[in-house]
């Protein structure tokens, strides 16, 4: 994390934000987890009108491998500002790498701001492993595929729930061909 030498007026004006802005409500559905969560337009929605009132500016830029993400007070000029690397599953496919971008956006705001969201992924990966049921052996759905695929460009954690998942089907041909440019 990097800051400016002071950053008392960045103290103040968050700690007026903190004030002005309420939970963040849930307004997304994962449909492969059945779960879910804040999407990063609606955190946007529900953070601007309070950073503006309290002074402050949220910005955030890929920058190499990763994305930085900076808190700035408007009027004093300082700043705390902090880069997340982005896991990227294939890297040369822009597809994969808005998605990281997407996913790190959406943690690192939440993150630098302390907004209070309940996260169903975050909850999962705290609770103890359950044992898997025993394994279907037919294909996944659709739309449960395109979930795997999806959370097979995601972060670390997603991508291993991803394979867990995989576990339990039978592929077809097109699936495995699809996977075989992912694994």
């Amino acid at each position: 994390m990097e800051r400016s030498p002071s950053i008392q007026n960045l103290t103040q004006g968050l700690a007026k934000f903190h004030t002005l802005v309420g939970k963040i409500s849930k307004d997304a559905a994962n449909p492969f987890f059945k779960k879910n969560y804040a999407s990063l337009p609606h955190i946007i929605t529900e953070v601007s009108e309070p950073l503006e009132k309290a002074g402050l500016i949220l910005s955030q830029f890929p920058n190499g491998d990763g994305l930085t993400t900076m808190l700035i007070h408007a009027d004093s000029g300082e700043f705390i500002s902090a880069t997340y690397t982005l896991q990227v599953v294939r890297q040369n496919d822009p597809q994969a790498q808005g998605s990281a971008i997407s996913y790190a956006r959406r943690y690192a705001i939440t993150s630098v701001l302390n907004l209070a969201i309940s996260d169903d992924d975050g909850e999962a990966a705290m609770r103890p492993v359950r044992q898997a049921p025993a394994p279907s052996k037919t294909p996944p759905t659709e739309a449960q595929f395109a979930g795997i695929v999806q959370y097979l460009n995601g972060t670390p954690e997603q991508q291993k729930t991803a394979k867990e998942a995989l576990k339990k089907y039978t592929l077809t041909k097109d699936q495995t061909e699809i996977l075989d440019g992912l694994l």
